[in-house]
Protein backbone atom coordinates (compact mmCIF):
# COMPACT_ATOMS: atom_id res chain seq x y z
CA UNK A 1 0.00 0.00 0.00
CA UNK A 2 1.15 3.51 -0.89
CA UNK A 3 0.72 6.55 1.30
CA UNK A 4 0.25 8.99 -2.22
CA UNK A 5 0.63 8.71 -5.75
CA UNK A 6 2.08 11.50 -7.39
CA UNK A 7 0.81 11.83 -11.41
CA UNK A 8 2.19 14.12 -13.31
CA UNK A 9 0.24 14.51 -16.86
CA UNK A 10 -3.27 13.42 -16.27
CA UNK A 11 -4.33 12.15 -19.44
CA UNK A 12 -5.19 8.62 -20.80
CA UNK A 13 -2.29 7.06 -19.17
CA UNK A 14 -1.67 8.81 -15.74
CA UNK A 15 -5.26 9.18 -15.19
CA UNK A 16 -5.81 5.47 -15.65
CA UNK A 17 -2.97 4.40 -13.57
CA UNK A 18 -4.60 6.44 -11.01
CA UNK A 19 -7.49 4.75 -11.46
CA UNK A 20 -6.16 1.17 -11.64
CA UNK A 21 -4.35 2.34 -8.19
CA UNK A 22 -7.25 2.79 -6.68
CA UNK A 23 -9.47 0.06 -8.02
CA UNK A 24 -6.53 -2.45 -6.61
CA UNK A 25 -6.61 -0.91 -3.72
CA UNK A 26 -2.69 0.21 -3.57
CA UNK A 27 -2.73 3.84 -2.46
CA UNK A 28 -4.59 5.81 -0.44
CA UNK A 29 -4.28 9.47 -1.51
CA UNK A 30 -3.63 10.25 -5.54
CA UNK A 31 -2.16 13.70 -6.06
CA UNK A 32 -2.57 14.77 -9.67
CA UNK A 33 -1.26 17.72 -12.15
CA UNK A 34 -1.31 18.53 -16.05
CA UNK A 35 0.06 21.38 -17.50
CA UNK A 36 -3.26 22.47 -18.55
CA UNK A 37 -5.05 23.43 -15.05
CA UNK A 38 -8.37 22.50 -16.79
CA UNK A 39 -7.39 18.46 -17.43
CA UNK A 40 -6.10 18.79 -13.79
CA UNK A 41 -9.62 20.22 -12.78
CA UNK A 42 -11.14 17.68 -15.00
CA UNK A 43 -9.76 14.60 -13.40
CA UNK A 44 -10.25 15.48 -10.02
CA UNK A 45 -14.04 16.39 -11.40
CA UNK A 46 -14.29 12.75 -12.43
CA UNK A 47 -12.36 10.89 -9.24
CA UNK A 48 -9.48 10.00 -11.00
CA UNK A 49 -7.35 11.94 -8.36
CA UNK A 50 -8.30 13.11 -5.53
CA UNK A 51 -6.17 16.92 -5.07
CA UNK A 52 -5.02 18.74 -7.98
CA UNK A 53 -1.69 19.78 -7.64
CA UNK A 54 -0.42 23.70 -8.81
CA UNK A 55 2.82 22.29 -9.92
CA UNK A 56 4.50 18.65 -10.81
CA UNK A 57 7.09 19.72 -7.82
CA UNK A 58 3.99 19.58 -5.61
CA UNK A 59 2.74 16.49 -7.26
CA UNK A 60 5.92 14.81 -5.88
CA UNK A 61 5.85 16.24 -2.61
CA UNK A 62 4.85 14.05 -0.27
CA UNK A 63 4.58 10.96 -2.63
CA UNK A 64 5.71 7.66 -2.74
CA UNK A 65 5.18 6.90 -6.34
CA UNK A 66 5.14 8.72 -8.91
CA UNK A 67 4.17 8.14 -12.62
CA UNK A 68 5.55 10.42 -15.37
CA UNK A 69 2.91 10.33 -17.73
CA UNK A 70 3.84 13.54 -20.53
CA UNK A 71 5.01 13.45 -24.06
CA UNK A 72 8.41 11.86 -24.37
CA UNK A 73 10.12 15.28 -25.60
CA UNK A 74 8.91 16.75 -22.22
CA UNK A 75 10.34 13.93 -19.90
CA UNK A 76 13.75 16.03 -19.57
CA UNK A 77 11.95 19.53 -18.36
CA UNK A 78 10.04 17.60 -16.12
CA UNK A 79 12.56 15.63 -14.40
CA UNK A 80 14.19 18.96 -14.01
CA UNK A 81 10.94 20.56 -12.31
CA UNK A 82 11.20 17.97 -9.70
CA UNK A 83 14.48 16.52 -9.18
CA UNK A 84 15.36 18.14 -5.51
CA UNK A 85 12.83 15.69 -4.36
CA UNK A 86 13.66 12.31 -6.62
CA UNK A 87 14.84 10.80 -3.33
CA UNK A 88 16.28 7.37 -2.70
CA UNK A 89 13.06 4.92 -2.17
CA UNK A 90 10.60 6.79 -4.14
CA UNK A 91 9.44 4.93 -6.76
CA UNK A 92 9.34 7.24 -10.39
CA UNK A 93 8.04 5.30 -13.40
CA UNK A 94 7.45 6.69 -16.68
CA UNK A 95 4.86 5.40 -19.81
CA UNK A 96 6.47 6.59 -22.39
CA UNK A 97 6.88 4.93 -25.74
CA UNK A 98 10.20 4.97 -26.37
CA UNK A 99 13.15 4.35 -24.07
CA UNK A 100 16.63 5.61 -25.26
CA UNK A 101 15.96 9.18 -25.10
CA UNK A 102 14.06 8.73 -21.75
CA UNK A 103 16.86 7.07 -19.65
CA UNK A 104 19.36 9.70 -21.62
CA UNK A 105 16.70 12.59 -19.98
CA UNK A 106 16.73 11.02 -16.59
CA UNK A 107 20.67 10.93 -16.82
CA UNK A 108 20.55 14.79 -17.87
CA UNK A 109 18.26 16.06 -15.68
CA UNK A 110 18.76 13.74 -12.51
CA UNK A 111 22.51 12.72 -12.53
CA UNK A 112 23.18 10.41 -9.57
CA UNK A 113 19.76 10.86 -8.62
CA UNK A 114 18.20 8.73 -11.75
CA UNK A 115 18.33 5.47 -9.58
CA UNK A 116 15.53 5.93 -8.38
CA UNK A 117 13.72 6.41 -11.72
CA UNK A 118 12.38 3.23 -13.63
CA UNK A 119 12.19 3.40 -17.32
CA UNK A 120 8.45 1.71 -18.04
CA UNK A 121 6.49 1.07 -21.33
CA UNK A 122 2.69 0.11 -20.57
CA UNK A 123 1.54 -1.55 -24.30
CA UNK A 124 -1.72 0.02 -23.89
CA UNK A 125 -3.52 3.00 -24.88
CA UNK A 126 -6.83 4.34 -26.98
CA UNK A 127 -6.68 6.17 -30.32
CA UNK A 128 -9.01 8.91 -27.95
CA UNK A 129 -6.38 10.22 -25.49
CA UNK A 130 -7.83 12.60 -22.63
CA UNK A 131 -8.67 11.91 -19.03
CA UNK A 132 -12.37 11.72 -19.74
CA UNK A 133 -11.25 8.10 -21.67
CA UNK A 134 -9.09 6.71 -18.66
CA UNK A 135 -10.17 3.20 -17.44
CA UNK A 136 -9.29 1.48 -14.50
CA UNK A 137 -8.76 -1.60 -16.48
CA UNK A 138 -6.61 -0.31 -19.55
CA UNK A 139 -3.68 -2.29 -17.95
CA UNK A 140 -5.06 -5.29 -17.55
CA UNK A 141 -3.88 -8.36 -19.51
CA UNK A 142 -1.63 -6.00 -21.18
CA UNK A 143 1.98 -6.42 -21.02
CA UNK A 144 4.55 -3.88 -19.17
CA UNK A 145 8.31 -3.42 -20.18
CA UNK A 146 10.92 -2.14 -17.90
CA UNK A 147 14.38 -1.07 -19.43
CA UNK A 148 16.37 -0.45 -15.80
CA UNK A 149 19.54 0.39 -16.27
CA UNK A 150 22.63 -0.97 -14.06
CA UNK A 151 22.93 1.96 -11.64
CA UNK A 152 18.72 1.21 -11.64
CA UNK A 153 17.87 1.09 -7.81
CA UNK A 154 17.03 -3.14 -7.79
CA UNK A 155 14.59 -3.04 -4.77
CA UNK A 156 12.80 -0.16 -6.97
CA UNK A 157 12.50 -2.25 -10.14
CA UNK A 158 10.82 -5.14 -8.19
CA UNK A 159 8.86 -2.65 -6.98
CA UNK A 160 7.77 -1.47 -9.88
CA UNK A 161 7.16 -4.76 -11.53
CA UNK A 162 4.74 -6.04 -7.90
CA UNK A 163 3.05 -2.59 -8.98
CA UNK A 164 2.63 -3.52 -12.79
CA UNK A 165 1.68 -6.85 -12.14
CA UNK A 166 -0.72 -6.06 -9.26
CA UNK A 167 -2.80 -4.55 -11.68
CA UNK A 168 -3.17 -7.37 -14.05
CA UNK A 169 -0.15 -6.13 -16.90
CA UNK A 170 2.43 -9.06 -17.58
CA UNK A 171 5.90 -7.48 -16.69
CA UNK A 172 9.13 -8.12 -19.15
CA UNK A 173 12.00 -6.16 -19.08
CA UNK A 174 14.67 -5.36 -22.19
CA UNK A 175 17.55 -3.58 -23.10
CA UNK A 176 16.21 -0.31 -23.99
CA UNK A 177 17.94 -0.40 -27.90
CA UNK A 178 16.08 -3.62 -28.11
CA UNK A 179 12.70 -1.90 -26.90
CA UNK A 180 13.41 0.46 -29.29
CA UNK A 181 13.99 -1.60 -32.92
CA UNK A 182 11.08 -3.96 -31.69
CA UNK A 183 8.58 -1.39 -31.25
CA UNK A 184 9.46 0.70 -34.26
CA UNK A 185 8.67 -2.47 -36.11
CA UNK A 186 5.25 -3.08 -34.33
CA UNK A 187 3.99 0.05 -33.23
CA UNK A 188 5.82 3.25 -34.56
CA UNK A 189 5.83 2.09 -38.29
CA UNK A 190 2.41 0.96 -38.17
CA UNK A 191 1.06 3.65 -36.78
CA UNK A 192 3.55 5.85 -39.90
CA UNK A 193 2.15 4.16 -42.48
CA UNK A 194 -1.42 4.36 -41.04
CA UNK A 195 -0.93 8.46 -41.38
CA UNK A 196 0.34 8.26 -44.56
CA UNK A 197 -1.91 6.14 -46.08
CA UNK A 198 -5.36 7.64 -45.03
CA UNK A 199 -3.58 10.92 -46.32
CA UNK A 200 -3.19 9.25 -49.56
CA UNK A 201 -6.92 8.62 -49.66
CA UNK A 202 -8.01 11.69 -48.03
CA UNK A 203 -5.96 14.49 -50.76
CA UNK A 204 -7.58 12.36 -53.39
CA UNK A 205 -10.32 14.82 -55.56
CA UNK A 206 -12.99 11.41 -55.20
CA UNK A 207 -11.31 10.83 -51.28
CA UNK A 208 -15.18 11.47 -50.16
CA UNK A 209 -16.82 9.24 -52.12
CA UNK A 210 -14.10 6.81 -51.30
CA UNK A 211 -14.20 6.81 -48.27
CA UNK A 212 -18.29 6.47 -48.20
CA UNK A 213 -17.71 3.47 -49.14
CA UNK A 214 -14.94 2.22 -46.98
CA UNK A 215 -15.72 -0.60 -44.75
CA UNK A 216 -13.64 -2.66 -42.10
CA UNK A 217 -11.19 -3.38 -43.50
CA UNK A 218 -10.46 -0.10 -44.12
CA UNK A 219 -11.55 1.13 -40.59
CA UNK A 220 -9.24 -1.90 -39.20
CA UNK A 221 -5.86 -0.45 -41.36
CA UNK A 222 -6.37 3.12 -40.33
CA UNK A 223 -8.37 3.30 -36.62
CA UNK A 224 -4.86 4.15 -35.27
CA UNK A 225 -3.93 7.06 -37.21
CA UNK A 226 -6.81 8.78 -35.28
CA UNK A 227 -4.08 9.04 -32.53
CA UNK A 228 -2.73 12.24 -31.19
CA UNK A 229 -0.48 14.08 -33.67
CA UNK A 230 1.89 15.59 -31.02
CA UNK A 231 2.31 11.77 -28.95
CA UNK A 232 3.22 10.68 -32.41
CA UNK A 233 5.40 13.53 -33.64
CA UNK A 234 7.40 12.65 -30.39
CA UNK A 235 7.96 9.19 -31.16
CA UNK A 236 9.08 9.62 -34.80
CA UNK A 237 11.45 11.95 -33.64
CA UNK A 238 12.39 10.38 -30.61
CA UNK A 239 12.89 6.83 -32.81
CA UNK A 240 13.86 8.15 -36.24
CA UNK A 241 16.76 6.24 -36.62
CA UNK A 242 14.93 2.85 -35.66
CA UNK A 243 11.29 3.49 -37.33
CA UNK A 244 13.26 5.07 -40.84
CA UNK A 245 15.36 2.00 -41.25
CA UNK A 246 12.30 -0.15 -40.51
CA UNK A 247 10.35 1.93 -43.41
CA UNK A 248 13.52 1.13 -45.94
CA UNK A 249 12.25 -2.52 -45.09
CA UNK A 250 9.09 -2.07 -45.90
CA UNK A 251 9.79 0.06 -48.73
CA UNK A 252 11.34 -2.74 -50.28
CA UNK A 253 8.56 -5.13 -49.64
CA UNK A 254 6.43 -2.80 -50.90
CA UNK A 255 8.65 -2.60 -54.63
CA UNK A 256 9.07 -6.31 -54.43
CA UNK A 257 5.46 -6.64 -54.84
CA UNK A 258 4.87 -3.79 -56.78
CA UNK A 259 7.09 -5.33 -59.52
CA UNK A 260 5.47 -8.73 -59.78
CA UNK A 261 1.96 -7.03 -60.05
CA UNK A 262 3.81 -4.58 -62.90
CA UNK A 263 5.21 -8.28 -64.62
CA UNK A 264 1.16 -9.41 -64.36
CA UNK A 265 2.80 -12.80 -63.86
CA UNK A 266 -0.15 -13.96 -61.11
CA UNK A 267 1.44 -17.12 -60.26
CA UNK A 268 4.39 -15.72 -58.66
CA UNK A 269 2.28 -13.22 -57.17
CA UNK A 270 0.61 -15.42 -55.39
CA UNK A 271 3.54 -17.35 -55.24
CA UNK A 272 4.55 -14.29 -52.38
CA UNK A 273 1.37 -13.82 -51.25
CA UNK A 274 0.87 -17.30 -50.00
CA UNK A 275 3.82 -17.36 -46.79
CA UNK A 276 2.57 -13.72 -45.74
CA UNK A 277 -1.04 -14.62 -45.44
CA UNK A 278 -0.08 -17.91 -43.96
CA UNK A 279 2.46 -16.50 -41.36
CA UNK A 280 0.11 -14.09 -40.63
CA UNK A 281 -2.67 -16.76 -40.46
CA UNK A 282 -0.66 -18.24 -38.00
CA UNK A 283 0.64 -15.57 -35.40
CA UNK A 284 -1.22 -14.75 -32.47
CA UNK A 285 -0.34 -12.21 -29.72
CA UNK A 286 0.05 -14.45 -26.43
CA UNK A 287 -0.66 -13.04 -23.11
CA UNK A 288 2.87 -13.51 -21.95
CA UNK A 289 4.55 -13.69 -25.21
CA UNK A 290 8.53 -12.19 -24.65
CA UNK A 291 9.55 -9.59 -26.93
CA UNK A 292 12.26 -10.36 -29.35
CA UNK A 293 15.61 -8.62 -27.13
CA UNK A 294 16.13 -11.35 -25.03
CA UNK A 295 14.16 -10.24 -22.34
CA UNK A 296 13.64 -11.69 -18.95
CA UNK A 297 9.96 -12.30 -17.78
CA UNK A 298 8.89 -11.39 -13.62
Amino acid sequence: MFQQLGVIGCGLMGGSFALAMKKAGLVKRVVGYSKSPSTTEQAKKLGVIDVAAESALLAVSGSDIVLIAVPVSATESTLKAIRHLVNPGVLFMDVGSTKCDVIEAARRALGDRSSSFVPCHPIAGKESGGVQHAEANLYEGRQVILTPQPFTNPQLVQRATDVWSALGATVLKMRPHNHDAAFAAVSHLPHLLAFAYFQAIAEQPAARDYLSLAGPGFRDFTRIAAGEPAVWRDILLANKHEVLAQSKRFRTMLDQLEALIESGDAHALEAALRPISEGRAAWGIPPTAAPPGRPTAK
